[in-house]
């Protein structure tokens, strides 16, 4: 800890996920996996999207932003977690500690907005399928995705510049999962933090509730158009077009209200550690997942991809043999 007049603290010392030496070996590789197959998974489908103009449609080009985000927020945690599994003193400076929580919170933010747009856009496909292409132009879909960066980029500056207002006098020390500062450094702060605990109500709530709210609307006429289809394959192919992103959503959701709208009584430190690993490192790697494995197009796409990929690797293995 470094100290101004005793004033200013200007170095956290976090406490991760466990103390036990024994268990810090195996919760690296651990994390090194799951991080493998997030980067490989995400980074795979944005580019899979790219080049395959089958893919090239509103729904894909929306996911193809829900991988960006998810591969930019888990690379702003888990690369640091890592470290602190290998690292004897876990410290983390003040100015890092308020640039992370502002990435984090522009992604985070982001990926519920993003979410719903995605609802939206199921919700078009299925009530209005004759004007899906008048509603969901590349120009509608444009301004969605900006809307959706600004609203994330929007709530990260209000929090981290309101918690760059705190003095830091007293305690140091993080008990907590070095991916969400929010809650732990405001109870150590020795100033008020009350225009904070507001900001994290209005706005925190708003950022939680509004999408929550409009998927919740935007299933339930999705639903009511899925009930009037008459034949069995109509409904069937309907409720395939929805189910990976209410799968994407029911975690995504789940986890921040289990996160944050849980009874404080029932709050354990490790229970909010397990519940902030998988909102912030598991999530990021299942969505990949979700969308290539129950999505035929793009499961079509990759097998082609991959098709392609041996061919020209056997083609560069005879060639010297030709020759």
């Amino acid at each position: 800890m470094t100290t101004s007049n005793h004033s200013s603290v200007t170095e956290f010392i976090l406490e991760g996920l466990t103390n036990l030496p024994q268990l810090q070996l195996p919760l690296f590789l651990l994390f090194l996996g799951i991080y493998v197959v997030t980067v490989v998974g995400n980074l795979g489908m944005i580019i899979l999207i790219a080049i395959s103009s089958q893919l090239h449609s509103p729904m894909y080009y929306f996911l193809s932003h829900l991988s960006f985000i998810d591969l930019c927020y888990s690379s702003i945690i888990t690369p640091k977690t890592l470290v602190h599994f290998v690292s004897e003193k876990n410290f983390i400076s003040f100015l890092e500690c308020m640039a992370q929580l502002y990435f984090f919170l522009s992604f985070a933010i982001a990926e519920g907005y993003l979410l719903t747009a995605m609802a939206y856009d199921h919700y078009v496909a299925i009530c209005s399928p004759l004007l899906y292409n008048t509603f969901m132009s590349q120009k509608t879909c444009s301004i969605m995705m900006g809307m959706v960066y600004s609203l994330g980029l929007f709530g990260a500056i209000v929090h981290t510049t309101h918690m760059s207002m705190l003095s830091f006098c007293g305690s140091h020390i993080v008990s907590h999962y070095p991916s969400f500062f929010f809650i732990p450094l405001l109870t150590l702060s020795c100033s008020s933090t009350h225009i904070n605990e507001i900001l994290l109500f209005v706005i925190g709530g708003f950022n939680a509730l509004a999408p929550t709210l409009a998927v919740l609307i935007s299933y339930a006429f999705i639903l009511s158009s899925i009930l009037r289809i008459r034949s069995t394959e109509g409904r069937s192919k309907a409720f395939g077009t929805c189910s990976s992103h209410l799968m994407a959503v029911g975690i995504f959701f789940g986890s921040m209200t289990f996160m944050y709208f849980k009874p404080p009584s029932s709050n354990t430190m490790e229970q909010e550690k397990v519940s902030s690993v998988f909102y912030t490192t598991v999530i990021p790697m299942l969505n990949p997942l979700i969308y290539s494995l129950r999505n035929k197009n793009v499961k079509s796409t990759l097998r082609k991809a991959v098709g392609v990929y041996c061919i020209l690797i056997l083609n560069m293995h005879r060639e010297p043999g030709i020759e």
